[in-house]
């Protein structure tokens, strides 16, 4: 599976723009820096036309429970701007605000 359609598949850059901060501030934690770096290739993925990250890398570094929810992320992509919008609402609800370290230690 190609990636590199996702950035089409937003209704704006808004929405994109939504969708990666769910990603950075609630899956990208930098206490496992392995899945984080992933996540955050993700992330830039989603506004990228050339092949940041593939879904094979994403498999062998990102936690089950993200990966379900990035895996959902590319799944609404392909079916539609709503569905993207449900998976924003369901993540928001399923996944807690990550207070990154770096940001607090004024980095």
């Amino acid at each position: 599976m190609n990636l590199t359609d996702l950035s089409s598949r937003f209704r704006d850059a808004a929405q994109r723009r939504r969708a990666q901060a769910v990603i950075e501030e609630r899956l990208a934690n930098d206490r496992e820096p392995d899945e984080c770096r992933y996540l955050m290739r993700f992330m830039w993925q989603l506004a990228m036309t050339y092949r940041e990250v593939s879904p094979r890398e994403l498999q062998a570094h990102v936690n089950a429970d993200k990966l379900e929810a990035v895996e959902a992320l590319i799944e609404a992509a392909r079916c539609s701007p709503d569905r993207i919008d449900a998976w924003i609402l369901a993540t928001e609800q399923s996944f807690p605000v990550i207070h990154d370290r770096g940001y607090e230690a004024g980095l």
